[in-house]
């Protein structure tokens, strides 16, 4: 482990963590980008648009019952339970995941920001209600809600806006920050992708967790390449002795 990790690290105020893909192909689901992303003979690009839902729901919402198949099927891994612990760790922390297959939550993770929402959760297209739908497989596709019209993921597809209740928590931490820790992200999504910069302009530091080097690892303080369900449980381990 890297010492001046260590160091940097009990000594911060604020810290926040931002992860992507990477952690939840971990725990055995495919990358959104990746080639086992792939399905049938759509690529995910052509399927995450509400154009796409509103022309074809009933395939729009055959991937997504796939999906969720997958993802049911997945536990969180040593990575997604580790920064859990750094939350218990820290005063100051927040959660800024690009995933929506809710691994995250079921570590019983408190302070959160889903940034492109949760596939486990629906939106109804006519009323805008939010609710749950743990269904696998979904009872009928599409489903429906109890006024009648088709309920849509509630994520964020291509074009469409990320929540400003989301992305207000998000900056207002960004600007508060003075340690971020990014895991598992390819560092090309935005806005996301700005937000280790961000926090490096306003003078904090950056570590990168990662399998590969990304863009971030050019403004990174520290980059340790590894698998984050190693990397992080060792990082919480020494955290602890140095705390003692």
């Amino acid at each position: 482990m890297n010492e001046s990790v260590v160091e940097r690290l009990t000594q911060a105020n604020s810290l926040l963590v931002i992860t992507g893909a990477g952690i939840s192909a971990e725990s055995g689901i495919p990358t959104f980008r990746g080639a086992d992303g792939l399905w049938r003979n759509y690529r995910a690009e052509d399927l995450a648009t509400l154009d796409a839902f509103e022309r074809d729901p009933v395939t729009v919402w055959e991937w997504y019952d796939w999906r969720r198949g997958i993802i049911g099927r997945a536990e969180p891994n040593p990575g997604h339970l580790a920064i859990k612990d750094l939350e218990d760790m820290f005063e100051n922390f927040l959660l800024i995941t690009q995933n929506v297959d809710g691994l995250h939550g079921r570590t019983g993770i408190r302070n959160i920001v889903e940034i492109h929402g949760n596939l486990w959760r629906t939106k109804c297209t006519r009323e805008g209600k939010i609710s749950m739908l743990m269904d696998v497989p979904l009872r009928s596709i599409p489903p429906r809600c109890d006024c009648g019209a088709v309920l849509r993921p509630d994520v964020v597809w291509f074009g469409e806006s990320i929540p400003s209740y989301a992305l207000d928590l998000s900056f207002n931490v960004l600007e508060q920050c003075d340690t971020l820790i990014v895991v598992g992200t390819s560092g090309v999504v935005y806005p996301v992708a700005s937000f280790p910069q961000t926090v490096k302009d306003n003078g904090g530091y950056v570590v990168e967790v990662n399998v590969e080097p990304t863009p971030i690892s050019a403004i990174a303080d520290a980059s340790l390449y590894g698998n984050s369900g190693d990397i992080l449980p060792m990082l919480v381990k020494w955290l602890k002795e140095r705390r003692k």
